[in-house]
């Protein structure tokens, strides 16, 4: 059972799951910090110095200077700020996230082609490249031996 269990746990996907979820939440912190530090404080600024994190509806009835002071009263809120801020922050990961697919998939499928791709023949007179189902070379008209060998059968 022990071995059974190294056998599953150490498998190549297994391996490689735990390599992109532990990258991905790195990523995700970054991606977070430059939505917080980054792109949120000149979109305050130009709105009319708004702090995202400090938009919220406090649903007490009761006043408070901030969110924190809010949250610290534990008065139920609406937290909007963090909302967007989450929500940016998902658009990020999700663009950077496409990007990611989109290259990888072009290199798997130029890869694909490339070995899927048969190498065209040549003329044996002219040695230009010609059609695998060309009956004579367009270079140089010669009949080819490919062909005459096909058309007998």
């Amino acid at each position: 059972m022990w071995k059974e269990f190294k056998e599953f746990a150490l498998r190549g996907n297994l391996v490689d799951l735990t390599i992109g979820f532990v990258i991905g939440s790195a990523f995700s912190k970054v991606a977070t910090s430059i939505v917080n530090d980054i792109i949120m404080p000149p979109i305050g600024l130009v709105i009319g110095r708004v702090d995202f994190s400090n938009l919220y509806i406090n649903l007490s009835g009761k006043h408070y200077n901030s969110f924190q002071a809010a949250q610290a009263a534990g008065a139920p809120t609406i937290n909007i700020g963090q909302f967007l801020n989450t929500v940016i922050n998902f658009i990020i990961i999700a663009i950077v996230m496409f990007i990611v697919v989109k290259q990888l998939n072009r290199l798997s499928n130029r890869k694909k082609q490339e070995e899927a791709a048969p190498a065209k023949p040549h003329c044996p007179y002219c040695l230009s490249e010609i059609d695998p189902q060309a009956t004579r070379c367009p270079a140089c008209t010669s009949h080819l031996p490919q062909a005459d060998a096909s058309s007998s059968s």
